[in-house]
């Protein structure tokens, strides 16, 4: 009784399918398509901005280990 089954899955997939209409679901599915990406993109966004702090630290923990390699 706890198992679902596939003739459960496509029972419930046909009611949804009935309640909102294939325009409307392929809709859902295109609008939160855009979304998915549009949040990957953002976090990508961010990782390059991350990467691009790290990046100005390095040069300035380099530039000053060489400033005070040139006043010993």
């Amino acid at each position: 009784m706890g198992e679902i089954s596939i003739w459960k899955l496509l029972i419930v997939v046909l009611l949804i399918v009935l309640l909102f209409g294939t325009k409307k679901l392929g809709s859902l599915g295109t609008d939160l398509g855009a979304a998915l990406k549009g949040f990957k993109k953002a976090m990508n966004d961010v990782d390059e901005k991350n990467d691009g702090a790290q990046s100005a630290t390095v040069v300035a923990e380099q530039t000053k280990v060489l400033n005070d390699e040139r006043q010993k």
